[in-house]
């Protein structure tokens, strides 16, 4: 797609030693396949990276109508936006040991096959207890693949990290509005019950599983492979695949927590889903209660999250020409802060504006993806500071969605948790300048 990022792919090729396995197929008669085999991988990234949002933006859509029909108080709807994150941080920590074991391809496949179960399951599982249940299924498979998805783009296209991370960080937008968008139209038009428009988004995760299904075949790395290596050079094996012990590579172990960078990077990661998550969630509803319809709420979230179609496209591609991201982060987080305000003081009269400050805000996780990228030399480094950051992130961010339904609930408006969410927004531009500095975490976490 581009061959303009000089400087990206001296920092994002993997070692010589470990050979991308469509790269065998390349000289062979059937080049064809090869060619076949890549067009399927990203269909699969992109039909992957359309299902990572919807079981939580079709939530926010429909929360009202979802805490009623549970009985569901403030808190615990806050709790249920606590969700996601917990499952990122428990489940995206297991993503590269999965990885080693079964296959990249074989556990997104997995993590897809989880979404379209557990979001079939959970409207109709009866109660709280049922649906947080099938909720967390679904997130599990939303966390596996939320890590995996930068490793399998640096392994398959080490010279092109930028524009993949565009495409699927595009494609996660897309499905993100899309889910935020339609949901109450369609809940509307198929006879108005939330659990058949909470589980009609199955079907998504459904057309995702398919792709994957040739990859299905990879095995481990040889036991003799570094750990790292293992996560970043699993075999996601397609028709034209290697032997395994084409990917043998001796790779050192990185200790993420001697890193400053590994650690702001987390904190910016954590930091930027607290803010999103608190937006997917509660959005909606603050517009509902500043007396917009539900309708025109959905069509205001999906807004703020379509922003990120085109801007995760370009963002990418700037960071990457960058030789400090910071600059980056400090514009979105003036969005941000912006949107905040707007929320505060007019939250009707400017809804329009202040969904698509706070969507260009929400654009500091294609970019916190980039800087994954660009802070590790190697294939196993970014598969080692994947996991560390979105899994110490998505810790961090557990908090703050329960914190605003519990503040919410208790001062009776919107104004306490607007400035959480304000006050949230200094140190997340901190960090993520901080993480924004050329520097590497092999450089400052090998034994």
């Amino acid at each position: 797609m581009m061959g303009l990022m000089v400087s990206e792919e001296t920092r994002t090729m993997t070692p010589p030693t470990v050979r991308s396995p469509a790269a065998h197929g390349a000289g062979k008669p059937g080049g064809a396949t090869r060619a076949w085999t890549m067009r399927l991988l990203v269909l699969g990234i992109v039909l992957s990276a359309l299902n990572l949002r919807p079981a939580i933006t079709s939530l926010g859509a429909l929360l009202e109508e979802v805490r009623d029909g549970l009985g569901m108080s403030g808190s615990v709807a806050g709790l249920l936006t606590s969700v996601p994150p917990l499952c990122f941080a428990v489940f995206g920590v297991m993503a590269p040991r999965l990885a080693r074991r079964f296959g990249a391809g074989a556990v997104v496949c997995a993590g897809m096959a989880a979404i379209a179960t557990g979001l079939l399951v959970r409207p109709y599982a009866g109660g709280t207890a049922g649906f947080l249940a099938g909720s967390a299924l679904a997130l599990m498979g939303i966390a596996v693949s939320n890590v995996l998805m930068p490793v399998i783009v640096k392994h398959w296209f080490p010279d092109r990290v930028g524009s993949m991370t565009g495409l699927y960080s595009m494609a996660l937008a897309l499905g993100t509005a899309l889910a935020a968008a339609v949901t109450v139209p369609l809940t509307d038009t198929l006879g108005g019950s939330w659990q058949t428009g909470l589980a009609l988004w199955a079907g998504l995760a459904v057309a995702a599983v398919l792709p994957w299904l040739p990859f299905v075949r990879g095995r481990a790395t040889p036991a003799g492979a570094g750990e790292g290596a293992a996560a970043a050079t699993t075999q996601t094996r397609g028709p034209s695949s290697p032997p395994a012990e084409h990917a043998r590579v001796e790779t050192p172990r990185l200790r993420m927590a001697r890193s400053r960078t590994a650690w702001a990077l987390a904190v910016f990661f954590g930091l930027q889903a607290t803010a999103a998550y608190i937006t997917m969630g509660w959005m909606a509803q603050i517009f509902r209660d500043a007396g917009v319809p539900a309708g025109t709420a959905g069509l205001l979230l999906a807004v703020t999250m379509v922003m990120g179609v085109p801007l995760a496209f370009v963002i990418p591609r700037l960071a990457t020409r960058l030789p400090h991201q910071g600059p980056i982060v400090l514009a979105l987080g003036v969005c941000g802060l912006a949107g905040y305000a707007g929320l505060y003081l007019a939250p009707a009269a400017g809804a329009w504006a202040w969904a698509l400050l706070l969507g260009v805000a929400n654009c500091a996780f294609p970019l916190a993806l980039t800087m994954v990228g660009m802070r590790a030399r190697t294939g196993p480094g970014v598969a080692q500071l994947s996991a560390f950051a979105q899994s110490t992130g998505y810790l961090i961010s557990i908090p703050g969605p329960l914190l605003v339904g519990v503040l919410y609930q208790h001062s009776g408006g919107w104004g306490l948790p607007i400035v959480l969410m304000s006050a949230l927004m200094i140190p997340q531009m901190v960090v993520g300048f901080l993480a924004g500095r050329d520097r590497t975490v092999e450089d400052e976490a090998a034994r």
